[in-house]
C-alpha cells in the first residue's frame, strides 16, 4: 500500500519544482578602501565581507533587498535583481557614521582594532584625561595611574618615593609597562620608572588587566600598560611650567610638527626638581629630593599605502635623596641617608608594511640604565639591560583577523657590589592570535605563547576571549588566561633596602598565574555604564623571608600555597553638554600564606574597598574646573610596630584652568582634606626591621595637602 501512495505521488503529481537561485556579490568600501567585516544580510542569509570587502549570498532569483552593516559605519540597503545561475556584482559605499564621540584604536592586542570590536577587555585613558593629570602631576604618570579604576599605586619605598602599580590587587612587580608597544623601560619593570615619565607627550594610555603573557611574555603576569605617544597631526608648540606648594618645580616642552612625503617628528625634554620635606620635623625625608632631566626625540614616516616607520631614543638622568637629613640620626644614633642615581638609555623601532593583503610589523629596542644606590652605610652599583626584539604577520581571512609571529628578548642585571645576583634571561618565544567572527552578535579570540625560557624551561600560556553583543546596546566580554613570571632578587621589599643581606637565589620554581574575567556593559551617547568580576591565582608565589633575629640574613623562597584574588569594578561615567562625571568602585580581596605569618592572611596594602568620584565641567575655549574626591579603605599592615590594620580615609581635589588664546593657567590642590600617614603614626621605627629598614611602609599620603599651579601655552 506505502508502495502504491508513493508512486501516485512521484507520477502523477511529480516532483515539487524549486525555485531558481543566483549569486549576490557585494564588495563594500569606504573611499578607496575596502572594509571587511561587514554584515550583509538580505532574507534568512547573513555573511561578513572579507580583506577584500566583499560579501557573498546564495539568494532566490527575483528582486532582493540587502542590508549592509558595521559599526562606526552608516547603515545602507540596496536593491538587487538576480538571475538562475549567474552572479550579480555590487560595489557599495559606506559613509563614516557621524558621533560625538571619537574613535578609539587600540594597539596593545597587536592587531590595531576599535575598542568596541575587541574580545579582550582594554581600558583606555584618552587624550582628555591624560591632559587633566598633567595638570596636576607634569612630572610623572603616578597619579594618572592611580586614579583609574583597579590600579593602585603602592610606595615601595617610602625614602625615596619609589613606586609601583599594583593592577587587580597583584603585585607591581608582575605589571609590564610599555612604551609605543616597546618595554623602554625593561623587560621588568623597576619601581622608580613611574616617577620619571612625564605625561605631556602621551596621546593615551591602554590598559589590559590580567594575566597577559600570551600576548607579553612573562613579564606581564599582572598586566600591561602601554603608553602611547602624541602623534603629531599639526605643528604644536608647548610649553608647561609647574610650581608647588611642596617647592616642587617642573619645567616640561613637547615640540611637534609634520615634515614633507609622510614624515613628521616630535621632542619631549623636561626638567623636574623638588627639594626634600620633612613633613613632621623628625629628621627623616617625608618626600625624596630629586633632580631630574627627561628628553625623548620621536620620528614618524608614513607613505598613506600600508608602510610606516616609527623611531624613538630617551634618555633619563635623575639623582633622588632620602632618609635622614642634616644631622639628624635614626634610633641607633647613626645617620642613615639613601640615594639613588639613574642614568637611563633606550631606543626603540617599529616598521611596518604589505605583502600582499597581509601587514608585516617588525620591531626592537634597547635599553640601559646604570643606578648607583646609598642603603646607608651599603652601597650597591648596578645595570639593567633589556634588549627585545619581534616579527609579527596578520591578515584578515574571511571571518578571521589573524597575527602570528616570533619575539626574542635578553635582560642582563649585573650588581657591581653584590655580584652573586647576576643573571642572563635569553627568552626566544613563537605567539599567534585569532579573532573569529562567528556571527554579529558573537566575536571569539584565542591567543597562545611558548616562550623558551634560557632558566627556567619551556612554557605554554594561552588566552581565550568572547564578545557578545546582547540585546539594548549591551555587551559581554568574557576571558581567562595563564601566564608564568621567572623569578628575580627583585621585590618590593628587596628594592627598598638593596641585596647586601640578601642570601643567593635557591631553587626557585616559577611564578604560575591564572586569571578570569567577566564584564557587562553599556553605552550610549551620554551614558557609560560597566561592571566587572575578576579573579586568580598564583602559584609558587616569592616572598621574603625574615631571619629570626635582626642582622641576619634574607632569603627569597616560594610560599608553600597560592596566593588568592577576586574583585569586583563598577564604573558609571556620564556625559552631558559640557560636564562630565565619573564614579568608579573596586573590591579586592586578596589572600597569601606567607612564610613569616601563621595561617591565610590579606595581602598586605590592598584595600578591600576604593571609590572615586570625578566631575568636569570643560569648554575648549574657556578652561575646565573639575572636582574629585577618592576613597581608600582598610588595608592590613605587614610588620608595622603601631598598628595592624590602617585607617580608612578620602582625598579630595579641585582642579581649575583657564583659556586664554594660546595660554592656559592652571591650579590644582591635591589632597585638601591634609590626609597624611605620619598625623596617625610615625613614618620611622622605634628600631630597624628584621629586613634592614627604617621606615614602616606608606599605606596612606606622605606629602599631604599640595597645592601646585602654573602656566601652559603654545607657541
Amino acid at each position: 500500500m506505502k508502495t502504491i501512495i508513493l508512486t501516485m505521488i512521484l507520477v502523477g503529481f511529480g516532483p515539487v519544482p524549486q525555485q531558481g537561485r543566483g549569486t549576490l556579490v557585494i564588495e563594500v568600501r569606504s573611499g578607496t578602501t575596502p572594509v571587511s567585516q561587514v554584515e550583509v544580510s538580505a532574507g534568512d542569509q547573513s555573511s561578513l565581507s572579507n580583506e577584500r570587502g566583499e560579501a557573498t549570498l546564495q539568494l532566490p532569483v527575483g528582486e532582493v533587498s540587502a542590508t549592509i552593516q558595521r559599526s562606526g559605519y552608516a547603515t545602507k540597503t540596496v536593491q538587487a535583481t538576480l538571475t538562475e545561475g549567474a552572479t550579480t556584482r555590487l560595489i557599495v559605499e559606506l559613509q563614516p557614521e557621524v558621533s560625538r564621540q571619537e574613535e578609539i584604536t587600540v594597539t596593545a592586542t597587536r592587531s590595531e582594532q576599535r575598542i568596541e570590536d575587541i574580545p579582550l577587555r582594554v581600558e583606555v585613558l584618552d587624550t582628555e584625561e591624560v591632559e587633566e593629570k598633567a595638570l596636576m602631576t607634569p612630572g610623572d604618570i603616578a597619579m594618572l595611574l592611580n586614579e583609574t579604576g583597579g590600579l593602585r599605586v603602592q610606595v615601595t619605598s617610602p625614602s625615596l618615593g619609589a613606586a609601583n602599580v599594583r593592577v587587580q590587587g597583584l603585585r607591581g612587580r608582575y605589571t609590564q609597562l610599555l612604551a609605543d608597544g616597546l618595554p623602554l623601560y625593561g623587560g621588568q619593570t623597576g619601581s622608580i620608572s613611574l616617577l620619571q615619565i612625564p605625561p605631556l607627550d602621551l596621546g593615551q594610555v591602554e590598559v589590559i588587566k590580567g594575566v597577559a603573557s600570551a600576548l607579553y611574555g612573562s613579564s606581564a603576569l599582572g598586566g600591561v600598560i602601554n603608553l602611547v605617544s602624541r602623534r603629531p597631526e599639526k605643528p604644536e608648540h608647548e610649553f608647561l611650567f609647574n610650581q608647588t606648594s611642596r617647592n616642587g618645580t617642573d619645567g616640561v616642552f613637547w615640540l611637534a610638527e609634520p615634515l614633507k612625503n609622510g614624515w613628521k617628528y616630535s621632542i619631549l625634554g623636561g626638567a623636574h626638581h623638588q627639594v626634600d620635606q620633612d613633613i613632621d620635623h623628625d629628621g627623616w625625608a617625608d618626600m625624596a629630593g630629586y633632580g631630574r632631566g627627561v628628553l625623548r626625540p620621536r620620528v614618524y614616516w608614513d607613505d598613506g599605502k600600508g608602510k610606516s616607520l616609527f623611531i624613538t631614543a630617551g634618555t633619563i638622568l635623575e639623582n633622588r635623596k632620602g632618609g635622614t637629613l642634616d644631622n639628624a640620626t635614626v634610633p641607633d644614633g647613626n645617620p642613615y641617608p639613601e640615594e639613588l642615581e639613574t642614568r637611563r638609555f633606550d631606543t626603540g623601532v617599529v616598521g611596518q608594511f604589505l605583502v600582499g593583503s597581509r601587514v608585516v610589523s617588525l620591531r626592537g629596542s634597547a635599553m640601559s640604565q646604570r643606578h648607583l644606590h646609598v642603603f646607608g652605610p651599603d652601597i650597591e652599583n648596578d645595570r639593567h639591560h633589556t634588549f627585545f626584539s619581534e616579527a609579527a604577520i596578520n591578515g584578515v581571512s574571511g571571518s578571521n583577523t589573524w597575527t602570528m609571529g616570533s619575539a626574542f628578548q635578553a635582560d642582563l642585571y649585573r650588581n657591581v657590589d653584590v655580584s652573586r645576583f647576576d643573571y642572563t634571561y635569553i627568552v626566544p618565544a613563537i605567539f599567534g592570535q585569532d579573532d573569529y567572527v562567528v556571527n554579529p552578535r558573537l566575536t571569539l579570540s584565542g591567543s597562545g605563547r611558548v616562550d623558551f625560557h634560557s632558566d627556567y624551561g619551556t612554557f605554554f600560556n594561552p588566552r581565550l576571549s568572547a564578545l557578545v553583543h546582547l540585546p539594548y546596546k549591551m555587551t559581554a566580554r568574557f576571558s581567562t588566561g595563564t601566564g608564568v613570571f621567572a623569578p628575580t632578587p627583585f621585590t618590593e621589599e628587596t628594592e627598598a633596602v638593596g641585596f647586601s643581606r640578601l642570601l643567593p637565589l635557591g631553587n626557585l620554581e616559577a611564578e604560575r598565574a591564572w586569571s578570569s574575567s567577566a564584564d557587562i556593559g553599556w553605552k550610549s551617547s551620554k551614558l557609560e555604564l560597566n561592571g566587572s568580576l575578576f579573579g586568580s591565582v598564583i602559584r609558587d608565589p616569592i616572598m621574603l623571608r625574615l631571619p629570626p633575629v635582626a642582622g641576619g640574613p634574607l632569603e627569597i623562597v616560594n610560599a608553600e600555597a597560592p596566593t588568592h584574588t577576586l574583585g569586583s569594578e563598577f564604573l558609571a561615567r556620564l556625559r552631558g553638554g559640557d560636564f562630565g562625571i565619573t564614579l568608579t568602585h573596586t573590591f579586592i580581596h586578596s589572600t597569601e600564606v606567607s612564610p613569616n605569618e601563621t595561617g591565610r592572611l590579606d595581602v598586605p596594602l590592598t584595600p578591600r574597598h576604593s571609590a572615586g568620584v570625578v566631575g568636569m565641567w570643560e569648554k575648549e575655549s574657556k578652561g575646565r574646573i573639575g572636582i574629585e574626591m577618592f576613597y581608600t579603605g582598610r588595608q592590613r599592615l605587614d610588620e608595622n610596630p603601631y598598628r595592624g590594620e590602617s585607617q580608612p580615609y578620602w582625598v579630595f581635589g579641585v582642579l581649575a584652568e583657564k583659556r586664554l588664546g594660546p595660554v592656559r593657567l592652571f591650579i590644582n590642590g591635591e589632597n585638601l582634606s591634609n590626609v597624611r600617614q605620619t598625623r596617625y603614626d610615625p613614618l620611622l621605627r622605634p628600631q630597624q626591621h628584621l629586613d634592614g629598614s627604617w621606615t614602616v611602609d606608606a599605606w596612606a599620603p606622605l606629602e599631604g595637602r599640595v597645592i601646585n599651579g602654573g602656566i601652559r601655552f603654545g607657541f
